[in-house]
């Protein structure tokens, strides 16, 4: 055959080429997508992480769980000892409470995310007056 064309050959070659370009190109796109959802779904458990945690306002001691769509959550609330706050032979002021959430997600609860944070509650407004000391 003459040079004004492709042989059989060449048409085979360029269709392989073009067939694994676009191959991986939706490949790249479908691990693109996947990361996405999964950065929704980490940043939607901080956000219920974050909420279940600011929903304490006076704290007291115990663990509550519960669910928020597809995430499942659970709250833990307790005294944490403060010797620096507690003065032998003075009554007792001020409380330190830690509250920590963790948010679990996915199949078979796979993803976690994990959140804690310290409140400090004057004994005055104490729900519970005959707590630790």
């Amino acid at each position: 055959m003459s040079g004004r064309g492709f042989t059989l050959l060449e048409v085979l070659v360029a269709l392989a080429i073009l067939s694994l370009t676009v191959v991986v190109s939706i490949q790249a796109f479908a691990q693109g997508l996947r990361l996405l959802k999964l950065s929704g779904d980490h940043q939607a458990a901080m956000l219920i992480a974050d909420l279940k945690t600011r929903e304490v306002t006076s704290p007291t001691e115990g663990r509550e769980e519960g669910t928020e769509g597809a995430f499942a959550w659970e709250r833990t609330i307790k005294v944490l000892p403060s010797p620096d706050l507690d003065i032998p032979g003075r009554t007792v002021k001020w409380y330190v409470y830690e509250i920590g959430v963790k948010v679990k997600w996915g199949e078979r609860s796979s993803r976690t995310v994990e959140i804690a944070t310290l409140r400090t509650l004057a004994a005055i407004d104490r729900p519970d007056p005959g707590g630790p000391e």
